[in-house]
Formats: C-alpha cells, structure tokens, sequence
C-alpha cells in the first residue's frame, strides 16, 4: 500500500528527512517553519533510525553544528526563515568554502527587519546571489507543491554530496503551511560509518579512522593558494550550470507572452495561464525549478521563438526579474514585474489584470 498522507508543507520536510536516512537536524524555531522542528521531535527519529535532533541556542549555533556534522560526512540539515538565514549565512559561506555537503532550508517571511510571519518572496537575492561574503554559489531547488517538498529533500542530499557543497531548498510560507496529500518515500536506512568511510575519503573522521589527516578548512592565507581554490570552486559552480537546471514549461510553445514565477507563484501564474488561454490569448509559464543554476536557456528560447513580452511574477517588490532580464537578452522586449508584499498573495485576477497591461 502507498504511503499517502494529508499533510503540512513543513510536516512533509521533516518525515522526508528521516525517510531519506538522514544523520543529523540541528535548528532552531521561527515562523512559518517550526513544523519542522516540532515534527521531527514527535516522530523521534533517534529511537528509529538513530537521527539526531537538536535544538540549537540560536540559528549562528545550528549552523555551526551542521559544519561540524558535515565535516565528518554525515547527512545533516537545518531549516529556517528569512531573519534565522540571515544569522547562518556566515556559515554558509564557511561550508562552502570548505566543500562541505549539507542541506538548508528556507521557508521564507516576510521583510526586511522582522517584517512579517506571513509568506514572501523576498529572500531571492540572499539565497540565490550568495548572502555570506566571498565568491560561491549554491544549488538552490523552488519546490511549488507538498510533493516537491519531500522529493528535494532527498534530491537536496544527493546534489549537496555530487558537488560537496551546501544546496538550500528554498520554499514560502504557503508552501510550508499549505496542506496536500503527499506520497512519502520510503524509509531508506543510515549509511554505516564504513560506508561513510568509503563514499566521503575527504571527511575528518576521527583519530584512527586514516593514516593521514584529513584538514577541513576554508583558510587560504597565501593568495595565490586562495585564488587556485576560488578557480577549483568557480569550476564546480560552472559544472552546475551545466548539468543541473531543472525547470518546467507550460504552454510555451506558441506563447506570445511569458509568465516567469516560482514557488506559490507559480501556482498563481498556472492557472492564468488557463485562463488566458481559454480568453483566446497565448500565455505560458516558465517555472524554474532551480533558481540556481537559473533556466536561462529557456527564457532566452522564449524570447528567440517570438515572445513578445515577461511578466516576473514574485511576493517581492522585484528580485527574480533581474535574471529573467538578463536571460532575454532583448532589450526590445517588454520584462516586467507584478508582486504584492507584506504576506499578502496575489490573485490569478490581479495577475491577469497585469498580464493585459502589456498586451
């Protein structure tokens, strides 16, 4: 029988946590995402699988847990908000820069300053462009249903250990509190310390575990050695670009008009889409399913096969767009925004109403 079940956004993260054999959660509460910790604490995992589940004395401490948990190669996660990311994007920066693999996840508020428990958009430039100092970049997957939401996070694991790496799930409060029936995955068990000892030759596993030291570090203080490393990382970033962007069209074929959104928005932006068609006009959607890397080959195509206008459609004063400009390419062609702010969703009306101000 299939394990289907009515369930919460931020619900769905923590069972598929423990259903993808992960090691280690470390985080601390902030709404619209302490579900997750909450939940994780009603299923103890540690009586099951052994999961460890802790909560920090602050996002800066679950951060610096997760490195530690990384470091050694085990699976180890966090979630937060907008606020909480901001405290942990040193980290971010400090596991990137030392190719550690782990999973973050950011159920977006919002802001700026404490701004609102409600759902936004607003985090696009913090998470995609980077948020801690220096040159990285993450893997970032927009999950648009409950379903995504327990699929990335085992698809999360497996880009962050492919690229050693940090990839952050970014989701919004309407994902995350929104309920769905969902399909779990099936409980898969923890890796032994052997297999780790196998699968990650690069993790510090303790006095004995290797002839040699393994040093995890993200210090460089000679500056050729800090340049050689940054060009090694830039490689990695470029792979990524490659090989790895996932994003889903909807009737972009003939589309004289291009709605461009993620998350909630994109489920907005669906059914405008149905509806525009059935009013005679040729819409499409794309949907970038990663943010980073960012599906610019599909807009630039969009816009090569006759699209004559974008709408980035975000619960933010504008951030997306920018990408969704520069992959166009044209500056002939008409891209524009439509957002609403301060938790307030749009309707398929008011983005219809803004669609047809470009007609």
């Amino acid at each position: 029988m299939e394990d289907i079940k009515l369930m919460k956004g931020n619900e769905v993260l923590a069972h598929a946590a423990v259903r993808c054999g992960a090691d280690g959660y470390f985080g601390y509460p902030i709404t619209p995402q302490s579900e997750v910790l909450e939940t994780l604490t009603e299923l103890r995992p540690w009586e099951t699988t052994g999961m460890v589940v802790l909560q920090a004395e602050s996002e800066v401490a679950s951060i610096n847990m997760v490195y530690g948990g990384a470091s050694v190669g085990k699976r180890v996660m966090t979630s937060t908000s907008s606020p909480g990311l901001s405290l942990m994007c040193e980290g971010l920066s400090y596991l990137a820069g030392a190719e550690l693999p782990c999973v973050v996840i950011d159920v977006s508020r919002g802001g700026p300053g404490l701004g609102t428990i409600q759902a936004s958009q607003a985090d696009y430039f913090q998470v995609v462009k980077g948020g801690g100092h220096g040159d990285y970049r993450m893997p970032v997957l927009a999950p648009n249903s409950v379903q995504e939401m327990n699929d990335f996070v085992e698809l999360a694991f497996e880009l962050a250990f492919k690229y050693l790496n940090p990839v952050m799930i970014l989701a919004d409060g309407v994902i995350g509190q929104m309920m769905e029936k969902v399909r779990l995955s099936p409980q898969k068990p923890r890796r032994t310390e052997e297999q780790i000892r196998q699968e990650c030759p690069w993790a510090a596993l303790g006095k004995g575990a290797r002839k040699e030291r393994n040093i995890i570090t993200s210090c460089y203080i000679d500056p050729e050695t800090m340049e050689r490393h940054n060009h090694k990382l830039q490689a990695k970033y470029d792979r990524m670009e490659r090989e790895e962007v996932r994003v889903e069209e909807i009737e972009t074929a003939d589309a004289e008009y291009i709605l461009v959104a993620y998350g909630a928005s994109s489920r907005i932006c669906a059914k405008v889409v149905e509806d525009a068609r059935a009013a005679g006009l040729k819409v499409g959607l794309i949907r970038p399913i990663t943010l980073f890397p960012f599906p610019t080959e599909a807009i630039r195509r969009a816009a090569q096969n006759g699209a004559r206008g974008f709408l980035s459609v975000e619960l933010s004063m504008g951030q997306m767009i920018e990408d969704v400009r520069l992959a166009v390419g044209d500056a002939t062609i008409p891209v524009r925004h439509f957002g609403r702010t301060g938790g307030i969703i749009h309707s398929p009306r008011e983005v219809f109403d803004a669609l047809k101000q470009m007609l």
